[in-house]
């Protein structure tokens, strides 16, 4: 377990483990709950912003530096809130960290669980709250977290997913789909 996850300053961050409900039910360390599988709280966070025809979402490529899915594209943000963190609170600091803005109205607008094993043994399992607000001044990633960063309409993002699914980390398609969703109702 020691060289996994080596690079990561957060490997020690103690995260909350639930249920199929997620509700609380313990913690683990983050390297322990992706070694080992376990459900734990997360967020995918999606910035928005009014484009010229119809909004537009910013999209974050993962750094190669990052102990999975290094290269995919994803959503704006994707991290955990720790033990003893509100999920929006998590949210906002994890906005400033890895894009180096802010963020304004974040809601929790759909959730889902999700497991994805990967090569290096590290298994996310997660239930995973979308979130959905407002960009606060331009991006600028910390490229430990992201090497780029694009904004994208829907009707690119949906040929995207459909033509390119590979591009996109495991949990992308349903976080992007479930927000694109949630605008046109």
């Amino acid at each position: 377990m020691d060289g996994l996850m080596a690079n990561d300053p957060a490997r020690d961050d103690e995260l909350i483990l639930v249920d199929g409900l997620d509700r609380a039910v313990g913690t683990a360390t983050k390297l322990q709950a992706h070694v080992e599988g376990l459900l734990h709280r997360a967020f995918s966070v999606v910035l928005v912003r009014d484009g010229e025809k119809a909004p537009e979402l910013l999209l974050a490529k993962r750094s190669m530096l990052k102990y999975h899915s290094g290269g995919l594209w994803a959503n704006s943000v994707c991290s955990h809130p720790r033990a003893g963190e509100e999920l929006l609170d998590a949210a906002y600091r994890r906005v400033r960290e890895e894009l180096g803005c802010g963020a304004t109205g974040l809601r929790d607008v759909a959730a889902f669980a999700y497991r994805a094993e990967f090569e290096n043994g590290l298994c996310e399992h997660e239930y995973d709250h979308v979130l959905v607000g407002r960009c606060a001044g331009d991006p600028n990633p910390d490229p430990a977290e992201a090497s780029e960063v694009r904004w994208v309409g829907f009707d690119e993002l949906a040929a995207e997913l459909a033509e390119r699914p590979e591009a996109f980390a495991a949990w992308a398609p349903m976080v992007l789909t479930l927000v694109m969703a949630f605008f046109c109702e």
